[in-house]
């Protein structure tokens, strides 16, 4: 069910986690439509990096570059865009989200993932 974890893997927990208590850091906590997507996408962000899709890591990526744009778009979507710090927040992970999907995607990632597997998952 849960894979090794892979260095994208960690950045898109971080991102994640970071979204699931940004209402509070940040302090938007009151804003319910921005609250309820950083908990919502955080919490998918967090969980898809987790589950076991090594049979489709590129469907993965897939799956945090339309979350990374969905992010982006959200604080007009939803109605928040005025609330500076929590779209600015969610944009920025939003931004985040997408250039590591891409880059996860790219050949560079390939020779990345060797390294990581060759010298800290210690295979």
């Amino acid at each position: 069910m849960f894979k090794a974890l892979q260095w994208e893997d960690w950045v898109g927990i971080a991102l994640g986690a970071w979204m699931l208590v940004s209402p509070w850091v940040v302090g938007f906590s009151d804003n319910n439509a921005a609250t309820m997507n950083a908990l919502i996408m955080g919490t998918i962000l967090v969980l898809e990096e987790l589950l076991e899709l090594a049979v489709h890591e590129m469907a993965e990526e897939w799956i945090d570059l339309v979350a990374g744009l969905w992010l982006m778009l959200s604080p007009m979507v939803l109605g928040f865009a005025s609330l500076i710090p929590a779209a600015v927040n969610t944009m920025a992970v939003g931004l985040l989200v997408v250039l590591f999907a891409a880059w996860a995607m790219s050949p560079l990632d390939k020779r990345i993932s060797h390294w990581w597997h060759d010298h800290v998952t210690g295979h």
